[in-house]
């Protein structure tokens, strides 16, 4: 028996050993590597990598990307009708607490405008046309990220593309799975109430649950396109990175600072007159754009900053490989 003990308190401690160790290497150690200094190597290498003309570049494409996305949306909730009629309502519901309202006003009169007139071709070819678009705005992001991880383009022009449909085809399914978590929590939780006559500490505690969960399938998707995009190659999948975190923190920032600034400060009308929304909009992407990069950024200086310190798995800027690849 006291053999047994023994040997279960052997392993407990085994164990922990492994677990500081793990923890100590872990990209969300951050002391390990220093705050501070994680803070300065970002602002100097956002400079030096240009992420504010970077982030214009991606506005564009991001606005492009917009409206075929929005015909493809408009034509399968067309197609489903009076059943898609609450989702997409809910849908509205939501882009409105993100989207400012100057720009929203365009994004909702163009999508109730497309939506009046969906069949199926326009399902199909609404769907190709989205997906090449979108993909477009994705080959961005990776000549973006590579300027990040200060390397070179090698995959092929075919090879890098597919990659980029790809990505934009699981971008697109994570999204739309934290949307579904947004919207049908409210759905399930009203439901459930209807019919079990749920008590409300239950009701609300469902509906908050659903923001942290749609969080956290976000994050996973910033971290897809961080270890996806750019060409270079990693030691592990991570979930969720530091900088995938960060950079959905910021974009939350951002729009809500957009919209509190619109609202107090609506100048872009009398600037731009008519064109007032459109500037929204892409003011909007630009800011989302840098959130998306200044993510990049961090989760580059980081593991650069691990690899210097001689951590393997860990790669330096400009390496396309980690250093327990290169020894």
């Amino acid at each position: 028996m006291v053999v047994h003990r023994a040997e279960e308190a052997s392993l407990g401690k085994i164990a922990m050993e492994k677990a500081r160790s793990r923890w100590a290497q872990s990209s969300w150690n951050l002391q390990r590597l220093g705050i501070k200094l994680i803070a300065q190597r970002t602002w100097e290498s956002m400079t030096k990598d240009d992420l504010t003309g970077r982030s214009a570049q991606l506005a564009y494409y991001f606005f492009f990307s917009l409206f075929p996305g929005l015909v493809a949306a408009s034509a399968v909730l067309g197609m489903v009708a009076t059943s898609g009629r609450a989702f997409s309502d809910r849908l509205i519901d939501y882009l409105a607490t993100v989207i400012p309202p100057a720009a929203f006003d365009i994004v909702l009169s163009t999508f109730n405008q497309t939506t009046h007139a969906s069949s199926g071709g326009k399902v199909v070819v609404g769907l190709l046309v989205a997906l090449w678009s979108a993909s477009a705005g994705t080959s961005a992001i990776q000549d973006a990220l590579n300027s990040v991880h200060k390397v070179k383009e090698r995959r092929p022009f075919w090879k890098a593309r597919l990659e980029a449909v790809l990505l934009t085809i699981f971008m697109a399914i994570l999204f739309t799975m934290a949307l579904t978590v947004l919207l049908g929590g409210d759905i399930v939780a009203g439901y459930l109430s209807h019919i079990v006559n749920l008590p409300l500490f239950f009701r609300v505690l469902t509906r908050m649950l659903t923001w942290p969960i749609a969080f956290a399938i976000s994050a996973v998707a910033f971290a897809l396109v961080y270890y996806v995009a750019p060409d270079v190659e990693h030691a592990e999948w991570r979930w969720i990175t530091p900088g995938a975190t960060i950079g959905i923190v910021l974009w939350l920032l951002v729009s809500t600072g957009l919209r509190i600034y619109l609202h107090f400060f609506n100048s872009y009308s009398v600037t731009y007159g008519s064109l007032g929304a459109v500037i929204v909009l892409l003011t909007w992407f630009y800011l989302s754009g840098l959130a998306v990069l200044m993510g990049a950024e961090i989760n580059m200086v980081i593991e650069d900053l691990a690899a210097r310190q001689g951590e393997r798995g860990a790669k330096k800027e400009g390496e396309k490989v980690p250093q327990s690849e290169n020894a």
